[in-house]
Formats: C-alpha cells, structure tokens, sequence
C-alpha cells in the first residue's frame, strides 16, 4: 500500500492557493479528500449508516417488545444500557485492532459483527437470551463511528476537517430514517409479534457493504507509514501517561454527557409518543420525521460550524441549546400534539450538530499512533457511562411518566460542558 501515490492525507500545508480556491465551496471538502479518500468517506458513511439502522430496530421495536415478553420500563432501559457498556470494551478493542491492524480492517470487522448479532435477535427465545445478543451486537456497534472516523480524518485537510467529520455524523440520521421508514413498514403490514423479528432480520443488511469495503477502501498511507514506524501503537498505556492523560479523562467526561443526553432521546421518544402522546404507528413515524430531519441537517450544520466557532465553542453551544430543547419537548400540554411535532425539528436539529465536531476534535486530541485507542476508548467510555441515563429514565417513568424522566437527559448537557474547561481548542490542527 505504501506504493501507491500518497493521498492528501493528514497535513496539506504544502496546499498551493489554487488549490485551496479550488477546495472552497459547498463541497469544497469533498473534492479535498481525493479518489481513494472520497472511497474511504463512502466506505465510513455506509457503515455509520448501517450501524445506526441496527441501533435503532431496538428502540422502535421496544413497544411490541415489551408487550410479547412482558416487561416493564426498567427491563426495556436495560436493553439499552446493556449495548452501551458493552459497547465501550467492543470501542476500545476496535481503537486498538486500528493502530494495530490498520483502520479499514478493524471497520469491517465491527459491521460483520453488529450485523451478525442484529440478526440473531430476531430468533431470540426469551428476554434474556434477547438481552445477551443485543449485548453482543454492541461490540460491533460500539466500535465502527471511531474507527470510521479516524479513517477519514486522516485523510481530510485541517481546515475541511470539521465538516468532513460532520457529514460522516449525518450519516446516523440516515440509518435511523432508514430505520423509521422500515418500521413504519414493517409494523403496518406485520403483526407485531413478528413485527420486531422481522425488523432485526433486516439488519443482515451491512454483510453486503462489507463486501465493497474489501476490495476499494484502504488506509492513507501517510497514517500506515506513521503507525508502522511508532512503538507504543494500540497501547492502552499510552493513553494514560504523561500529557494524554488530563486529554483522555477529560474527553472520556464530554463524552459520557453529551452520550448520556443522547441515548436517553433516542431510546425514549418512540415510547413516550407512542405510550403518553397515544399516537399510532404511522403517527410515531411521522413526528420522527421531523425528528430525523433536524438531525440530518444539525450534523452538517454543526460539521460547518465547529469549523469556522472552533471545536470547544461548537460543543458549548449546543449543550445549551440541547438541554432547552429536551425540557420543552417534556413540558409540552397535553393535546399540544402540533407543538410537539414542530419541536421535534429544533430537538432533533441540536442534539445532533453537538456530535459533528467529535470526530474532529478526538482525532486532533490524540497522535497517529494511538489515535484509534484514544479515539475509541473516550468515546465508548463516554457511551457506557452515558448509558446509566436510559436506565434511570426506565425506572424513574413508572413513577414520573416518561416525558418527565426525559428531563434527566439534560443533566448529561451540563456535564459536558463542564468537561470543555480541561480540554485544548484544536482547530486548524495537523495530525501527526
């Protein structure tokens, strides 16, 4: 691989101001990655797609799910917490498989995993044997958006960076579109006792973006050359010791507040318009519409802006305006359904834009030869301990109703940008 003629690929100070003018416009960013980079973003695009349709076949399918097995609020939460935690060990092992493996091979092998794993729920028998796939799918799960990232960070130029980065997030809202449009399918035409087998059976999906993958994606090679020369590549120890340390405990805390606000929306919102707003299937998928379609365009936006505010102030920003969104959304009156569907733009829209500066900033945060461990272990700690928020929202619904639990979503908000104070701005930064 070190043959081929190197990518623009983790610095592009040697950019001559033809080419920067050429590299400016809507997708100025785009055309700055090259042939094997825009492969490479296409390749990262899919798999986060992908991995957020299987994420989300739980949470829309939680309603069936809980009726065919008869659980309550709590049991549900913990399907949820269950994929985070173990997430976080499938993220930090998928970092190091990247420093030590190389980036595309460790992606393909987290998609074959949470499309294994997807599918095999829908055979489960009980809830615990349901719970155990749902763990064993978050290994995968866990892993793909970092190393994805990485893999298309190295190739991005520094000023492009952030929005680079926030077009692959938009990609979540993608699969989870994807994901609204099959379940408003499926559940209309399935009898939902099926229904929610049928839902996970789609995720087989992925298998055939792994095949592609094989032959056209492959790592920039100025990243190859950087890991193959350093010693301390896909060492957990590194992360914790001199400088890297304050960066991993204080990027590990953003992540755990932005996730925690996070996943308490996505795993809870179907259930409260479903349970406390009454609405049907097709009446859930149409409020998540507009959901979805302030998620797609708060990715870009965010990805925009995180470069012209800077990593730090982006982040802030939309803690702020993310913690509002979620206290109005769970006040809304009761019969306000209009309200509540034109909210959803707004919610949908901060909760997202908040993420488009993460692949960016972790990257920058961390060096070449232990960016995959870094990367992967912040931000699926971040995960895991974030997941503690679905759960408490489950058990607190039964005596508060969810729309007042989802307010404890809010607090995650708080806390990250309580973590910002301990982290360096790195816009503009070159990876090396």
């Amino acid at each position: 691989m070190s043959s081929t003629p190197p990518s623009q690929a983790l610095t592009d100070t040697h950019a001559t101001s033809d080419e920067r003018a050429a590299d400016d416009g809507a997708f100025g960013w785009l055309r700055a990655l090259g042939p094997r980079g825009r492969r490479a973003f296409a390749g990262a695009f899919g798999g986060y797609a992908l991995d957020s349709y299987d994420y989300f076949t739980l949470p829309l399918s939680m309603v069936a799910l809980a009726a065919y097995f008869g659980l309550d609020s709590g049991q549900t939460g913990l399907f949820t917490t269950v994929t985070l935690v173990v997430s976080a060990i499938g993220g930090a092992l998928a970092g190091v498989l990247a420093d030590r493996i190389g980036r595309v091979k460790a992606l393909m092998i987290t998609v074959i995993t949470y499309a294994v794993f997807t599918v095999a729920c829908g055979f489960a028998p009980n809830y615990e044997t349901l719970l155990v796939f749902r763990a064993l799918q978050g290994l995968g799960f866990g892993g793909e958006w970092a190393v994805g990232a990485i893999l298309v960070a190295e190739y991005a130029s520094a000023r492009h960076r952030g929005r680079t980065l926030g077009a692959i997030q938009s990609s979540w809202a993608v699969g989870w579109a994807l994901a609204a449009i099959m379940y408003t399918l499926v559940f209309s035409l399935v009898d939902d006792d099926l229904a929610w087998r049928v839902m996970f059976w789609t995720g087989a999906l992925p298998a055939l973006l792994v095949i592609w993958m094989r032959r056209r994606v492959h790592d920039a090679p100025e990243a190859v050359a950087v890991r193959e020369q350093s010693a301390e590549k896909g060492s957990f120890a590194a992360i914790f010791k001199g400088r890297l340390l304050r960066t991993t405990v204080f990027a590990g805390l953003l992540s755990t507040g932005v996730q925690g606000g996070y996943y308490t929306l996505a795993t809870w919102v179907p259930t409260y318009l479903k349970t406390e707003r009454e609405l049907s299937v097709v009446g859930t998928g149409g409020y998540l519409t507009f959901l979805i379609s302030g998620a797609f365009i708060g990715y870009l936006t965010g990805g925009y802006l995180t470069d012209r505010l800077g990593r730090r102030r982006n982040i802030w920003l939309f803690a702020l305006l993310s913690a509002v969104c979620i206290l109005a959304y769970a006040n809304i009156p009761s019969g306000a359904n209009t309200l509540l569907l034109v909210l959803g733009f707004p919610l949908g829209f901060c909760m997202s834009a908040i993420f488009s500066g993460f692949g960016s900033y972790l990257s920058e945060l961390y060096p070449t030869a232990v960016r995959g461990t870094g990367q992967g272990f912040t931000y699926n700690t971040g995960r895991a301990v974030g997941a503690v928020f679905p759960t408490t929202v489950g058990f607190l619904a039964d005596s508060w109703g969810v729309g007042g639990a989802l307010v404890f979503g809010a607090i995650g908000y708080g806390i990250a940008a309580l973590a910002l104070l301990g982290l360096p701005e790195t816009r503009g930064k070159e990876l090396v």
